[in-house]
């Protein structure tokens, strides 16, 4: 599970100084219910190389997830794991958007090539962090391919003096009036929205299926899928229907 912060050419090389089997830094992660008031934040303490970065990377899904949440673990985690790179120097961990936007930062050497860090195979693992994580450049292209079939975007950029910051989000970018327009939650009924819910941690399901996790009739599911279908907020694949980008955003509004 390796490939996020600093995972390709750096600014700098690896420290041969440093710890890595040890860290005494603490890391924070902030849960923003509201951008208008201040975030709740957890310390996560040093210890342990193992059992600091599963602290970070549990913490982070525990809270998304109670917060609504729906990026799975393993995504976390591979993120998670390479503060490595950064000596894990000055992490903190946001989440926002009901747990559907999650951001790590870090005060470490920075990414050079923020691009070839989203592609297989580039990595700057030296030996001894390769005893926590695989260090063969996999992390960040795994966490790009998941985001990219579940309609979700990353972000790379700089931290504010020095470092990375890792966005990573189920929620589309709203950057114009059109498309905070075509975002607005139309009008559903109660088993309409409990049929997107369902849809959303699933990449694809049918009628039956739906009706099984909802306890909606079938022939409910059926009038709902075809109404959501003429929105645009499902579509059709094999005999099963999957959420459109558009459908995805309603869902996490919900």
């Amino acid at each position: 599970m390796n490939g996020g912060i600093i995972e390709s050419v750096e600014e700098t090389a690896p420290s041969q100084n440093f710890d890595y089997h040890h860290i005494t830094t603490p890391a924070r992660i902030a849960i923003y219910d509201s951008l208008k008031t201040a975030p709740r934040v957890i310390q996560v303490q040093g210890g342990p190389t193992h059992e600091y970065i599963e602290h970070i990377a549990s913490l982070t899904y525990k809270n998304a997830k109670e917060a609504g949440g729906v990026i799975p673990y393993t995504v976390i985690r591979e993120v998670s794991e390479n503060f490595i790179h950064a000596n894990f120097n000055e992490v903190v961990v946001s989440i926002f958007d009901q747990g559907n936007t999650i951001r790590f930062a870090d005060q470490g050497p920075g990414i050079k090539h923020k691009d070839l860090v989203q592609e297989p195979g580039f990595s700057s693992a030296i030996e001894p962090m390769k005893r926590y994580i695989r260090g063969v450049g996999s992390g960040l292209p795994i966490v790009k391919d998941y985001l990219s079939t579940s309609h979700g975007h990353i972000e790379i950029k700089d931290n504010v003096n020095q470092g990375s910051v890792v966005t990573i989000s189920l929620v589309a970018s709203r950057t114009t009036d059109e498309e905070i327009e075509a975002a607005q939650i139309p009008d559903l009924t109660e088993n309409e929205a409990a049929v997107l819910k369902a849809l959303l941690p699933n990449s694809a399901l049918g009628v039956s299926e739906v009706s099984k996790a909802t306890d909606i009739a079938v022939a409910s599911v059926h009038t709902a899928f075809s109404k959501m279908e003429e929105a645009g907020l499902v579509e059709k694949v094999n005999k099963k229907r999957t959420l459109t980008p558009r459908g995805t955003q309603v869902a996490l509004s919900l």
